[in-house]
């Protein structure tokens, strides 16, 4: 059961791509991004409550932290994925973000000094190498040639958005539940969100969401992000996060196929190969060395 845990959350991370790409075409970015965290905070709320026994206030020495985790995680992370939707494929975009894993690998061995085996390193450089492919959407001369856009910039910035946000949560969750964490980085992220819905001709004129922009918002922050959180710790929790970390390779396999589905986007078979070479090089780049 618990495998198929794992392969409902990352369904639903899966998912999130096609409801972001939905969301972008009626709702402002700013919009979109607080709506998702005000129903994920006050779903994570009771889903805590209900896991860990009580929702805790969180340690004094850890609100820096927790607030750098709301400004990482979900402001920068949702900014720049509700504005990179508006530009590229739903299903392009979950195989950029594919490079969150090495990235944060990256970033351990930049500030914490981690050492990467040797193994480690070809995976690194094969994970770029199909990243180009994605990104260039099979063509890499674009790079050097202007057609490389807003859409994979902001992508991008999820990338080092979330390499961020899992750096700074290794400190956090020495002493804190991870959902307790979770919940209070949202918490904190719609807060700081909310002055950046005022900023636009529009703010917040919930009234003309259409039903699927509803839709859209509750898979969000109920599924996408709220219960596909905890189902993804308690996974954790039964096998281990090594075990539990190598299905995040599937998410990108359906969001490309919900995305021919629902939002009925094709992708060329370079960008597919580039895919499988950028997750190839992940899963060597997050291998461990034999001991």
């Amino acid at each position: 059961m618990i495998y198929l845990t794992l392969i409902l959350t990352t369904l639903f991370w899966g998912g999130t791509f096609i409801a972001g790409r939905i969301l972008a075409d009626s709702v402002a970015p700013a919009d979109a991004a607080f709506m998702r965290f005000v129903l994920a905070a006050a779903t994570l709320a009771v889903l805590t409550r209900m896991i860990d026994g009580r929702l805790r206030l969180p340690p004094r020495d850890q609100l820096v932290s927790l607030l750098l985790l709301g400004f990482t995680g979900v402001f920068c992370y949702n900014i720049c994925f509700f504005n990179g939707l508006r530009y590229i494929e739903a299903g392009r975009a979950s195989l950029i973000i594919a490079l969150n894993p090495m990235a944060i690998t990256v970033g351990a061995v930049f500030f914490f000094g981690e050492r990467l085996s040797l193994l480690q390193c070809v995976g690194l450089l094969i994970s770029l190498f199909g990243a180009f492919l994605v990104i260039s959407n099979g063509n890499p001369a674009i790079l050097v040639s202007g057609g490389f856009g807003w859409g994979e910039i902001a992508i991008l910035g999820c990338v080092i958005s979330w390499a961020a946000y899992s750096l700074i949560g290794r400190n956090v969750l020495k002493s804190m539940s991870p959902l307790s964490a979770v919940f209070y980085s949202a918490l904190f992220g719609a807060l700081m969100l909310f002055p950046a819905t005022l900023v636009g001709e529009a703010p917040l004129e919930i009234h003309t969401y259409s039903s699927a922009d509803w839709i859209s918002l509750l898979f969000l922050g109920i599924l996408g992000t709220a219960a596909g959180f905890s189902l993804y710790y308690q996974a954790i929790r039964v096998i281990g996060s090594a075990r539990s970390s190598v299905f995040i390779n599937l998410v990108p396999l359906f969001s490309i196929l919900l995305a021919w589905i629902f939002l009925g986007e094709t992708i060329n078979f370079s960008v597919l190969g580039g895919g499988i070479i950028l997750m190839s090089g992940v899963y060597l780049t997050n291998k461990k060395a034999k001991t």
